[in-house]
Protein backbone atom coordinates (compact mmCIF):
# COMPACT_ATOMS: atom_id res chain seq x y z
CA UNK A 1 0.00 0.00 0.00
CA UNK A 2 1.04 4.00 -0.75
CA UNK A 3 1.38 6.18 1.84
CA UNK A 4 -1.39 8.28 -0.70
CA UNK A 5 -3.79 4.98 -0.54
CA UNK A 6 -3.04 5.12 3.26
CA UNK A 7 -4.15 8.47 3.80
CA UNK A 8 -7.38 8.25 2.08
CA UNK A 9 -8.21 4.61 3.91
CA UNK A 10 -8.09 6.81 7.19
CA UNK A 11 -9.13 9.92 6.55
CA UNK A 12 -6.09 11.86 7.13
CA UNK A 13 -7.48 15.37 6.95
CA UNK A 14 -5.99 16.97 3.69
CA UNK A 15 -4.76 19.87 5.08
CA UNK A 16 -1.98 17.00 6.40
CA UNK A 17 -2.38 15.00 3.76
CA UNK A 18 -0.53 17.41 1.69
CA UNK A 19 2.79 18.56 3.75
CA UNK A 20 2.70 15.05 5.01
CA UNK A 21 3.55 14.09 1.31
CA UNK A 22 5.90 17.04 0.49
CA UNK A 23 8.14 15.61 3.67
CA UNK A 24 8.53 12.57 1.92
CA UNK A 25 10.13 13.73 -0.90
CA UNK A 26 12.58 15.28 1.08
CA UNK A 27 13.40 12.11 3.17
CA UNK A 28 15.95 9.36 2.48
CA UNK A 29 14.45 6.40 2.71
CA UNK A 30 17.37 4.50 2.04
CA UNK A 31 19.34 6.08 4.59
CA UNK A 32 16.47 6.27 7.02
CA UNK A 33 15.31 2.27 6.43
CA UNK A 34 17.50 0.84 9.78
CA UNK A 35 15.56 3.45 11.36
CA UNK A 36 12.02 1.98 9.99
CA UNK A 37 12.89 -1.73 9.88
CA UNK A 38 13.31 -1.44 13.89
CA UNK A 39 10.44 0.78 14.18
CA UNK A 40 8.33 -2.03 13.23
CA UNK A 41 9.45 -4.34 15.53
CA UNK A 42 7.87 -4.46 19.23
CA UNK A 43 11.27 -5.43 20.60
CA UNK A 44 13.03 -2.30 19.02
CA UNK A 45 10.60 0.01 18.33
CA UNK A 46 10.92 2.44 20.94
CA UNK A 47 14.40 2.89 20.51
CA UNK A 48 14.14 3.31 16.95
CA UNK A 49 11.78 6.16 17.83
CA UNK A 50 13.95 8.08 19.64
CA UNK A 51 16.51 7.68 16.96
CA UNK A 52 14.65 8.47 14.21
CA UNK A 53 13.71 11.27 16.18
CA UNK A 54 17.34 12.99 15.93
CA UNK A 55 17.95 11.46 12.65
CA UNK A 56 14.81 13.91 11.25
CA UNK A 57 16.65 16.98 13.13
CA UNK A 58 14.51 19.59 12.85
CA UNK A 59 10.52 19.00 12.89
CA UNK A 60 8.64 21.65 14.37
CA UNK A 61 5.28 20.26 13.37
CA UNK A 62 6.55 16.56 13.54
CA UNK A 63 5.08 16.19 9.96
CA UNK A 64 8.90 14.17 9.07
CA UNK A 65 7.97 12.08 11.75
CA UNK A 66 4.83 11.54 10.34
CA UNK A 67 5.68 10.67 6.97
CA UNK A 68 7.86 8.39 8.07
CA UNK A 69 5.54 6.48 10.77
CA UNK A 70 2.87 6.51 7.52
CA UNK A 71 5.63 4.95 5.19
CA UNK A 72 5.86 1.75 7.99
CA UNK A 73 1.92 2.23 8.66
CA UNK A 74 1.60 1.44 4.74
CA UNK A 75 4.15 -1.26 4.62
CA UNK A 76 2.05 -3.19 7.77
CA UNK A 77 -0.77 -3.36 5.57
CA UNK A 78 0.94 -6.52 3.97
CA UNK A 79 1.80 -7.54 7.47
CA UNK A 80 -1.73 -7.69 8.74
CA UNK A 81 -2.60 -9.20 5.24
CA UNK A 82 -0.68 -12.23 5.68
CA UNK A 83 -1.70 -12.39 9.01
CA UNK A 84 -5.06 -13.08 7.80
CA UNK A 85 -5.88 -9.77 10.13
CA UNK A 86 -8.92 -8.08 8.70
CA UNK A 87 -8.67 -4.52 6.95
CA UNK A 88 -11.33 -3.48 8.71
CA UNK A 89 -8.77 -3.76 12.28
CA UNK A 90 -5.84 -2.47 10.29
CA UNK A 91 -7.91 0.96 9.76
CA UNK A 92 -9.32 1.30 12.59
CA UNK A 93 -5.88 0.98 14.37
CA UNK A 94 -4.26 3.15 11.91
CA UNK A 95 -6.95 5.42 12.42
CA UNK A 96 -5.24 6.87 15.98
CA UNK A 97 -3.14 9.01 13.13
CA UNK A 98 -6.36 10.48 12.42
CA UNK A 99 -7.97 10.63 16.10
CA UNK A 100 -4.16 12.42 17.12
CA UNK A 101 -3.99 15.16 14.81
CA UNK A 102 -7.81 16.12 15.26
CA UNK A 103 -7.41 15.99 19.10
CA UNK A 104 -4.27 18.58 18.81
CA UNK A 105 -5.87 20.79 16.16
CA UNK A 106 -8.63 21.43 18.51
CA UNK A 107 -6.63 21.56 21.77
CA UNK A 108 -4.05 23.70 20.02
CA UNK A 109 -5.73 25.40 16.61
CA UNK A 110 -3.38 23.76 14.33
CA UNK A 111 -2.16 20.19 13.06
CA UNK A 112 0.52 18.60 14.61
CA UNK A 113 1.61 15.23 15.30
CA UNK A 114 2.12 15.62 18.91
CA UNK A 115 1.73 10.95 19.47
CA UNK A 116 5.10 10.11 17.60
CA UNK A 117 6.15 8.55 21.22
CA UNK A 118 3.03 6.62 21.33
CA UNK A 119 2.51 5.62 17.89
CA UNK A 120 5.23 3.09 17.49
CA UNK A 121 2.81 0.60 19.60
CA UNK A 122 0.50 0.48 16.73
CA UNK A 123 2.96 0.21 13.59
CA UNK A 124 5.13 -2.26 15.67
CA UNK A 125 2.00 -4.60 15.30
CA UNK A 126 1.64 -4.38 19.46
CA UNK A 127 -1.43 -2.29 19.98
CA UNK A 128 -4.78 -3.05 18.03
CA UNK A 129 -8.28 -1.40 17.99
CA UNK A 130 -10.81 -4.12 18.18
CA UNK A 131 -14.42 -1.97 18.49
CA UNK A 132 -14.85 0.66 20.96
CA UNK A 133 -10.87 -0.17 22.66
CA UNK A 134 -7.60 -0.81 22.16
CA UNK A 135 -5.42 -3.97 23.22
CA UNK A 136 -1.96 -3.61 23.36
CA UNK A 137 0.51 -6.67 23.67
CA UNK A 138 2.82 -5.86 26.81
CA UNK A 139 4.07 -7.15 30.52
CA UNK A 140 2.33 -6.89 33.97
CA UNK A 141 4.18 -7.52 36.84
CA UNK A 142 6.49 -10.04 34.26
CA UNK A 143 3.81 -11.87 33.03
CA UNK A 144 2.64 -11.62 29.85
CA UNK A 145 -0.41 -8.89 30.08
CA UNK A 146 -2.94 -7.12 27.50
CA UNK A 147 -3.55 -3.38 28.30
CA UNK A 148 -6.71 -2.00 27.61
CA UNK A 149 -6.42 2.02 26.47
CA UNK A 150 -9.90 3.96 25.81
CA UNK A 151 -9.71 5.93 23.13
CA UNK A 152 -11.14 9.64 23.04
CA UNK A 153 -13.74 8.28 20.58
CA UNK A 154 -14.68 5.40 22.67
CA UNK A 155 -18.16 4.72 23.62
CA UNK A 156 -17.86 2.88 27.25
CA UNK A 157 -21.57 1.30 27.23
CA UNK A 158 -21.74 -2.31 28.90
CA UNK A 159 -22.88 -3.27 25.27
CA UNK A 160 -19.92 -1.69 23.47
CA UNK A 161 -17.38 -2.91 25.86
CA UNK A 162 -18.94 -6.42 25.82
CA UNK A 163 -18.87 -6.36 22.33
CA UNK A 164 -15.01 -5.24 22.61
CA UNK A 165 -14.11 -7.55 24.65
CA UNK A 166 -15.44 -10.86 23.15
CA UNK A 167 -13.50 -9.35 20.20
CA UNK A 168 -10.63 -8.92 21.75
CA UNK A 169 -10.32 -12.63 23.08
CA UNK A 170 -11.27 -14.59 19.81
CA UNK A 171 -8.30 -11.77 18.14
CA UNK A 172 -6.23 -13.63 20.71
CA UNK A 173 -6.75 -16.62 20.66
CA UNK A 174 -6.64 -16.84 16.50
CA UNK A 175 -3.67 -14.28 16.21
CA UNK A 176 -1.71 -14.38 19.09
CA UNK A 177 -2.19 -17.36 21.45
CA UNK A 178 0.32 -16.74 23.70
CA UNK A 179 -1.44 -13.81 25.22
CA UNK A 180 -5.15 -16.08 24.73
CA UNK A 181 -4.80 -16.84 28.77
CA UNK A 182 -3.09 -13.44 29.51
CA UNK A 183 -3.89 -10.97 32.65
CA UNK A 184 -5.83 -7.89 30.78
CA UNK A 185 -5.25 -4.58 32.72
CA UNK A 186 -5.64 -0.98 32.74
CA UNK A 187 -4.19 2.45 33.95
CA UNK A 188 -6.50 4.90 33.05
CA UNK A 189 -8.09 8.35 35.39
CA UNK A 190 -11.48 5.99 34.61
CA UNK A 191 -10.34 3.85 37.39
CA UNK A 192 -9.93 6.37 40.21
CA UNK A 193 -11.41 5.84 43.01
CA UNK A 194 -12.69 8.76 43.53
CA UNK A 195 -15.05 9.09 41.01
CA UNK A 196 -17.57 6.96 42.93
CA UNK A 197 -18.07 10.10 45.07
CA UNK A 198 -19.30 12.32 41.83
CA UNK A 199 -21.15 10.09 39.48
CA UNK A 200 -24.80 7.93 39.61
CA UNK A 201 -24.12 4.24 40.17
CA UNK A 202 -26.00 3.58 36.68
CA UNK A 203 -23.01 5.83 34.98
CA UNK A 204 -21.62 4.06 31.95
CA UNK A 205 -18.06 5.18 33.57
CA UNK A 206 -18.69 3.36 36.54
CA UNK A 207 -20.04 0.44 34.76
CA UNK A 208 -16.61 0.06 33.15
CA UNK A 209 -14.69 0.54 36.32
CA UNK A 210 -16.56 -2.52 38.22
CA UNK A 211 -15.27 -4.57 35.93
CA UNK A 212 -12.08 -4.14 37.58
CA UNK A 213 -10.23 -5.23 40.67
CA UNK A 214 -8.43 -2.13 41.22
CA UNK A 215 -5.06 -2.86 42.34
CA UNK A 216 -3.06 0.91 42.74
CA UNK A 217 -5.03 4.35 43.49
CA UNK A 218 -2.64 6.73 41.60
CA UNK A 219 -3.82 9.64 43.46
CA UNK A 220 -0.98 12.37 42.48
CA UNK A 221 -2.11 11.35 38.57
CA UNK A 222 -3.17 14.53 36.40
CA UNK A 223 -3.52 12.55 33.05
CA UNK A 224 -7.01 13.59 33.58
CA UNK A 225 -6.73 17.15 33.16
CA UNK A 226 -5.78 16.06 29.19
CA UNK A 227 -8.53 13.67 28.76
CA UNK A 228 -11.25 15.40 30.49
CA UNK A 229 -10.46 18.85 30.42
CA UNK A 230 -8.49 18.39 26.73
CA UNK A 231 -5.91 20.88 28.50
CA UNK A 232 -2.58 20.50 29.46
CA UNK A 233 -2.43 19.29 33.27
CA UNK A 234 -0.56 22.39 34.49
CA UNK A 235 -3.47 24.40 33.30
CA UNK A 236 -4.45 27.48 35.90
CA UNK A 237 -8.00 25.99 37.79
CA UNK A 238 -10.20 28.82 36.36
CA UNK A 239 -9.07 28.40 32.81
CA UNK A 240 -10.43 24.18 33.15
CA UNK A 241 -13.89 23.77 30.84
CA UNK A 242 -17.36 23.49 32.37
CA UNK A 243 -19.05 22.53 29.29
CA UNK A 244 -20.22 19.14 31.40
CA UNK A 245 -21.31 18.31 34.30
CA UNK A 246 -18.71 15.79 34.82
CA UNK A 247 -16.20 18.79 34.07
CA UNK A 248 -17.71 20.62 36.99
CA UNK A 249 -18.31 18.08 39.27
CA UNK A 250 -14.11 17.48 39.07
CA UNK A 251 -13.41 21.13 38.97
CA UNK A 252 -15.23 21.35 42.49
CA UNK A 253 -13.21 18.41 43.90
CA UNK A 254 -9.99 20.07 42.70
CA UNK A 255 -11.13 23.41 44.28
CA UNK A 256 -11.32 21.11 47.70
CA UNK A 257 -8.22 20.42 47.43
CA UNK A 258 -9.06 16.73 45.99
CA UNK A 259 -6.81 15.39 43.37
CA UNK A 260 -9.17 12.97 40.66
CA UNK A 261 -6.10 11.33 40.16
CA UNK A 262 -6.24 7.22 38.33
CA UNK A 263 -6.29 3.50 39.07
CA UNK A 264 -4.63 0.86 37.58
CA UNK A 265 -7.22 -2.31 37.93
CA UNK A 266 -7.07 -6.01 36.32
CA UNK A 267 -10.20 -7.54 34.62
CA UNK A 268 -12.17 -9.41 36.55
Amino acid sequence: MKIQELCHLINLPQDVCEPVMGQRQKIDLKKAERYLSDLMKPQSAYKAYERLECFLGEDPDCMKMLACQLECAARDYDRYKESGISESVFTDTMKCFTRFLNECRKKTGAFAFDRGWWTWRQISMSLFRLGELEYELTEYQGQKAVAIHIPSDAVISAEKIDDSLEQSREFMRQYYPQYSQAVYFCESWLLSPRLKSILKESSNILGFQKRFLIQEDLEKDKEYIDWLFDKDPNTPLPELPENTSLQRSVKRMIEKGINLGAGIGILR
